[in-house]
């Protein structure tokens, strides 16, 4: 074979050969270009802002309470007895003096029979004893005369002026023991007076714990047998306040509140008092905070739960920021401090920093007294970074 044809031989042997190195590097950097195009991104920092306003600040202390009347009256019984009528029942809108049960009366009418009995006995006696004495005075009258002319010895005259002066303390006696029978009859008038329960104030009956037929035992402690609401008009949130909170709390602070019965309507009141009597519960210490409320409505019921708000310090139409804008900062910059309150905003696309002077703070809201800060201006509370990927098809 000649040896040009030999050599196109070997070069088409050689050509397959070439076709699939070329084939090889042109895949490899198809794929090279698939990674760089996949693990190119671009970076850049979104802000999140917002506006600083004028309108109002709050600072409020949050708690619940108990709506309950604001005078609750306990009706006892003194003595005891079986229930024999019952004239009241829940919701009952009793007066001053009317009359909500009755205690049998027959074991206390006889005893106050009995002491008029002592009573009649004891003046009839009295008059027995001053007839007695009468007679007695009379007798000693007499022998005072006959002594003096020996007509009687002077054992009878001593003897008469005995009898007489026995007759004497005898009337005072019984004199005596009148007061005593007419204190007695005093005391069961009085007993058979408490078998009738009157409600001693005008109101509405929130609780009966009777029924007819039941004993009422009083003899160690008085049981409780109606509770009466004197003015459900006028009621009040007993709420409690940690140890914590309670130091920010004023007397006529305005209260606002909500019951789960009326979440869309908002109660408000005012603080009445702040008592001194700590509770504590689990090594948590709370004062009772009571706040007055008017009920003209009596939409409010006793025994109601209560979430309150009681504002302690506000400020209307004043220039407000929020409040995480002052523990903000950006990356390399100090953050904001009291002698340095500062706080930052956008302008002209770029951030800059404007000192302010703080007032009233809440979790919400700072009051802005002072600076160059203006109402519409985008304060920044926050960035994040956001990352956008662009990924590419590989092409051959």
């Amino acid at each position: 074979m000649p040896q040009s044809s030999f050599a196109l031989a070997e070069k088409r042997r050689r050509w397959p050969l070439v076709l699939a190195g070329v084939l090889v590097l042109a895949i490899a950097g198809g794929a090279a270009a698939i990674v760089w195009q996949r693990s190119r991104s671009t970076t850049s920092t979104r802000y999140v802002n917002s506006a600083a306003t004028v309108g109002q600040v709050t600072r409020i202390v949050a708690t619940t309470g108990t709506v309950n009347p604001e005078l609750t009256i306990i009706v006892g019984s003194y003595v005891s007895g079986v229930i024999k009528d019952m004239y009241c029942d829940y919701n009952t809108e009793v007066k001053t003096g009317q009359v909500c049960a009755k205690i049998d009366p027959r074991p206390y009418q006889t005893a106050v029979d009995q002491a008029k009995a002592n009573l009649a006995v004891s003046k009839a006696q009295l008059q027995k004893d001053q007839a007695a004495l009468t007679y007695a005075k009379a007798n000693f009258e007499r022998n005072a005369v006959l002594v003096k002319s020996s007509a009687v010895s002077q054992d009878a005259f001593d003897n008469a002026r005995s009898v007489r002066d026995q007759a004497d303390a005898q009337v005072a006696y019984d004199e005596a023991m009148i007061q005593q029978r007419q204190a007695e009859l005093d005391a069961a008038q009085v007993n058979l007076g408490y078998t009738d329960i009157i409600s001693p104030v005008d109101g509405t009956v929130v609780s009966r714990n009777i029924t007819i037929g039941q004993t009422v035992a009083a003899s160690f402690q008085t049981p409780t047998l109606f509770l009466i609401a004197s003015d459900l008009a006028r009621m009040q949130v007993d709420t409690n306040v940690s140890e914590g909170d309670i130091g920010d709390i004023r007397l006529n602070n305005k209260v606002q509140f909500s019951v789960d019965a009326f979440s869309n309507r908002a109660f408000e009141g005012t603080v009445t008092q702040i008592r001194q009597s700590p509770q504590t519960v689990q090594n948590v210490v709370t004062y009772d905070v009571v706040v007055s409320v008017a009920n003209t409505d009596l939409a409010l019921k006793p025994g109601m739960t209560a979430s309150v708000r009681i504002i302690t310090d506000e400020r209307d139409n004043v220039l407000r920021v929020s409040s995480q804008a002052l523990h903000y900062a950006p990356e390399g910059e100090a953050h904001s401090d009291a002698d340095h309150p500062r706080v930052w905003v956008l302008r002209d696309s770029s951030l800059a920093a404007i000192g302010i002077m703080p007032g009233l703070s809440t979790d919400e809201y700072v009051e802005v007294r002072g600076g160059d800060l203006k109402a519409g201006d985008q304060v920044i509370i926050a960035e994040r970074a956001a990352a956008a990927t662009a990924a590419a098809r590989p092409r051959f």
